[in-house]
């Protein structure tokens, strides 16, 4: 059994061999890269990718990607497409291959039945003189001098590398599109990813209660009312309009400062100029607003006029922070 020094070091070879090999990539890009994208970007149908063994789980990840950034994808297992799967292929298709080596058994079957459909073929491998390199319309060099596998043998190095350039081709067809936030939110309307893109303030507050007072509201009036809609605070407002805030803090602060309180009002009280918050506005511009100020809550306007208030339980419930 190895002990903790080992493994430490293990782990960071493996780390720093394949931070290398992907710094290694940049070297290897040349026209065929730009072409590629240019194609891909122009082309009218889908881009079908297709690999075997480690490879085609990397493959799966690129179609992932793609998808998610604006440009439709397929994944086409290359032992399943001599079997039927090869029907995926529709006539303004750009075809994807990767493969480490180039030559494996299956990749040698299906890349002339692609050709033969006269489907441009882009390929992301290792080995630029393979039979996948011979063929291809445009070759993405995935070179890497050794897997980190201390034996060379289990796809590492090497699936990271292929990894890397399906990154790169997306991104690049990202800008290419324009894709903005705005686009990556329909993608991704799910979870706290797409909350912090499509989530605004007047989506949560609208959900809460809202608690307001006027400036002469009495002390015991104002404990009721923000007890009642338990957010921790009130609006002091006039005609609709923010004029303070009172909060849990303030009203424990009164206690220590005044024997006597039964007189006192909201206005007496309140702080005013409250930091606060469009309810046109994301939710993340909340977050941001809460972090700058350490404050917890926001109260929320619209068109000028008290709209209510957002709490940082709220986005937190939303899984957003």
């Amino acid at each position: 059994m190895k002990d903790k020094n080992a493994i430490l070091g293990r782990a960071k070879q493996t780390i720093e061999m394949e931070a290398q090999a992907v710094l290694n990539l940049s070297s290897l890009i040349t026209d065929d890269f730009a072409e590629a994208v240019k194609l891909i970007y122009n082309a009218k149908g889908r881009v079908i990718i297709t690999g075997i063994g480690k490879s085609a789980i990397i493959g799966n990840k690129i179609v992932a990607t793609l998808n998610s950034t604006g440009t439709p994808a397929i994944f086409m297992h290359a032992a399943d497409a001599i079997h039927g799967d090869l029907g995926l292929i529709q006539n303004d298709d750009v075809v994807i291959c990767l493969s480490k080596s180039g030559n494996t058994p299956e990749i040698k079957v299906v890349v002339p039945l692609i050709k033969r459909v006269h489907n441009k073929l882009i390929a992301i491998t290792g080995n630029k003189d393979s039979f996948l390199g011979q063929h291809a319309d445009y070759i993405l060099n995935a070179y890497v001098e050794k897997e980190a596998c201390p034996n060379n043998l289990a796809p590492t190095t090497s699936t990271t590398a292929q990894l890397v350039i399906g990154d790169a081709l997306a991104m690049c067809l990202l800008d290419l599109r324009g894709f903005s936030s705005n686009d990556f939110a329909k993608y991704h309307p799910g979870g706290a990813l797409g909350k912090k893109l499509y989530l605004r303030v007047k989506d949560i507050s609208s959900a809460n209660q809202k608690p307001k007072v006027e400036l002469g509201t009495s002390i015991k009036d104002v404990i009721v009312e923000i007890t009642e809609k338990m957010l921790g605070v009130t609006a002091v407002v006039e005609n609709d309009k923010i004029i303070g805030i009172i909060t849990d803090g303030d009203l424990r602060r009164m206690l220590t400062k005044a024997d006597d309180f039964s007189k006192l009002t909201a206005k007496d009280i309140m702080s005013e100029n409250p930091k606060r918050i469009e309810s046109k506005l994301m939710a993340i511009d909340a977050i941001e607003l809460m972090e700058t100020h350490e404050i917890s809550q926001l109260l929320v306007e619209e068109d000028g006029k008290y709209a209510g208030v957002v709490h940082l339980h709220d986005l937190i419930k939303e899984g957003i922070i």
